[in-house]
This record gives structure tokens, C-alpha cells and sequence, in this order.
């Protein structure tokens, strides 16, 4: 199956460049998968829409204020020479860093730009130089690897110095207020450089409704990575190569797990990072005894179409990106044409797109 599978047109209009003032006044456009056939809805009509033994899982990692404006200090043990004013010039230039993913304490893979100008040994500092970081190695497509030093807490300096990492499909600057509206009201833990959309719908008032059904709510942990970011560069699908990711799942989240698949309870994923962990689990769980192992792992799945779900039922999300691996993962769960169909219709009926958009419930 190629990319080009899963094109569809949208004006830009109907990206949502800002949220809605109240979080759950979001629309929700109902699919059944089964028939294909759609509702026009409200995000607060979830709980009355639900049978009432679902298993909910939903993403609890915390987004980073991951994107750093620095400038260039040079390379440690450069040659000798007088003051070079073109140099002087050139250190001056302003770099964009976006962290990706933590590799150690104090080491982390990120995207920097402008990526071809920064050599391995460039020191590139931030604020008023209570960070550095020494580049350490070279990737693709403006990777490197960054050794950080701090004057202080990194995560202090970080929260200090940082800014929410918003996709480069809304077209302004972070403000104040992402710092809270970019993540879940459930966020807890986890490094990630971007928001479980999904889950930006929620607020106190949905969760307590969904319990008051009786609707158990399990939680992961996924660190949403560069693959959120990256587009698919390979005409067939299945050539694509998608980045890893790290997630956890609790015990208690697997004993839920098996409980509702022993009750024949459907498992609703909240986002398909919920999705990712999960079926990767289990697929790395195939021949165990248990249907998927609790603990620390990297996602290495890709789901497209033809991939069998082993876990999950139901499917909240958002809308995506054209021709990228996280619609191809929704037309794998839901059928593409249906899924199509359906997008067509919410581009029609004038539905918010992407991030700090609209929702989609997949039944």
C-alpha cells in the first residue's frame, strides 16, 4: 500500500491554530468501523455514548517545554588565530534545538537547525550561559546527539529556559497558556516533545463521569518521539521506516487488561500512542503466557493495513496529517476507505484539525 493511500485535501483554515476555551467543547465525529457509517456528536456526549464496561487507556506522559533557543560558542580546541569578524558574525547566528529523546542523564537525541552547519565538538549555548551543549554525533535529516551541561538543574534550567515544542502546522509562537492547554489534565510523568492529542479533550468532569458508569480507566506511559514528527519518505508504506519510542505499562494496567478481555469488555485506546504501546506489547508478548508483558520497552512497531490488533477495541483520536503513519495506523483499525470517507465529511462539516482540534471516536 502506498502513502498516497491516504491523501485527502483540507484548507487551512480548518487547522486549529488555538484551542477552545473549555476542553471538552470539542466536537466528536462517531465512526462505526464496522459499516462505516458516522454521527455528528459533542466530546461531552462520550460518557452517555459508551456501553458502560469499557476499559479506558489513556497516555500519562508530560510534555517537555522541549524547543530551546540558543547561539553558537564554537568548537573546544579550535586552531589558533587573530578575530575573525565573519566568525564572530557566524557564532552569532541563532539555533533552534528541539529535544527528541533522552539517552542518558545528560545526553539527548535532538533535531537542530540549521542542522548542516553544526559540526560534532560545536558548543551551542543558551540563555545568559546557564546551559551548554557539546554536539557528540551526526544523524539524519538535522539529528545530533547533545551532551548538556547545566549550572543548575537541568530540568529547572530546561522549564526556565524552554518552550512548548507546538507542531510546525500551527503558525505562531508557544504562548503562556500552552505551557497547561498542551497537556492532559491526567499528564504525570515521561519526557515527551509532544502532546497525546487525544487526550486534550478531558477534563475532571468526563473522568468523573466515565467512573460514575462504572468505566474502569487504566494508565501508560508513552514518550512521544520524533515519529509524530516524521513524515513517511517512501512511496510503499511498508518501507517506511518509523522511529522507536519509549513506554511503560503498569502491572495494573495489564491485570485490566486481562480482566476486561476475560469479561469481554472492550479496551478503548485514547490516542494512537495508547494504541502503539499496547500492540506492540503484545506483539512482542506472542507465545507467553500473558497477553502482554508489564514494564519498560521501546515501540518498534509500524501499523498499517494488513496488521492485526490484538488489543485494542475502540479508538479515540484526533484527526491527522495527510499520507502520514498515524492515519495509516487509524485506516488499519478502521478501514480506509472509511476512514476517508469520514474525513471527507469532517472537512465538509467544518470540524477543527489536528493538535487542538476536533476528536473521533472508532467504534
Amino acid at each position: 500500500m502506498n502513502a498516497s493511500d491516504f491523501d485527502y485535501d483540507l484548507p487551512p483554515e480548518r487547522i486549529a491554530q488555538r484551542p477552545l476555551e473549555e476542553r471538552d467543547s470539542s466536537r466528536l465525529l462517531v465512526l462505526d468501523r464496522a459499516g462505516g457509517a458516522w454521527d455528528d456528536r459533542s466530546f461531552r456526549e462520550l460518557p452517555g455514548l459508551l456501553r458502560g464496561d469499557e476499559l479506558i487507556v489513556v497516555n500519562n506522559t508530560r510534555v517537555l517545554p522541549a524547543r530551546l533557543f540558543g547561539r553558537r560558542a564554537g568548537i573546544h580546541a579550535e586552531p589558533p588565530g587573530g578575530h575573525d569578524p565573519a566568525r564572530a558574525d557566524f557564532l552569532k547566528a541563532p539555533i533552534e534545538v528541539l529535544l527528541v529523546r533522552k539517552l542518558t542523564a545528560d545526553t539527548w537525541q535532538a533535531l537542530v537547525r540549521p542542522g548542516r552547519k553544526i559540526p560534532v565538538g560545536e558548543r551551542i549555548v543558551f540563555g545568559d550561559g546557564e546551559l551548554e551543549a557539546q554536539v557528540e554525533g551526526r544523524g539524519e535529516y538535522g539529528l545530533r546527539v547533545l551532551r548538556f551541561h547545566s549550572s543548575g538543574d537541568f530540568d529547572q534550567t530546561l522549564a526556565h529556559l524552554g518552550h512548548i515544542p507546538l507542531p510546525p502546522y500551527i503558525k505562531r509562537e508557544d504562548e503562556p497558556a500552552d505551557r497547561e492547554r498542551y497537556q492532559t489534565v491526567y499528564a504525570r510523568q515521561g519526557s515527551a516533545v509532544a502532546a497525546p492529542t487525544a487526550g486534550l479533550h478531558f477534563t475532571p468532569r468526563i473522568l468523573g463521569l466515565l467512573r460514575d458508569r462504572g468505566i474502569e480507566i487504566a494508565e501508560i506511559t508513552l514518550d512521544v518521539g520524533l515519529g509524530t514528527f516524521e513524515p513517511v519518505r517512501t512511496e510503499r508504506l511498508e518501507d517506511h521506516k518509523i522511529h522507536t519510542e519509549a513506554y511503560e505499562i503498569p502491572e495494573q494496567t495489564v491485570a485490566a487488561i486481562e480482566r476486561a478481555r476475560l469479561g469481554n469488555h472492550p479496551v478503548l485506546a485514547v490516542g494512537t500512542t495508547v494504541v502503539r504501546a499496547l500492540e506492540d506489547a503484545a506483539e512482542k508478548s506472542t507465545g507467553r503466557k500473558r497477553v502482554l508483558a508489564p514494564g519498560r520497552a521501546e515501540a518498534e512497531i509500524f501499523i498499517y493495513p494488513g496488521k492485526v490488533f490484538r488489543i485494542v477495541d475502540q479508538l479515540l483520536t484526533n484527526f491527522h496529517l495527510p499520507q502520514s503513519s498515524l492515519l495509516a495506523m487509524v485506516g488499519a483499525f478502521a478501514g480506509q476507505q472509511n476512514v476517508l470517507r469520514a474525513y471527507g465529511h469532517a472537512v465538509d462539516a467544518g470540524y477543527r484539525f489536528y493538535s487542538y482540534g476536533d476528536a473521533m471516536l472508532i467504534r
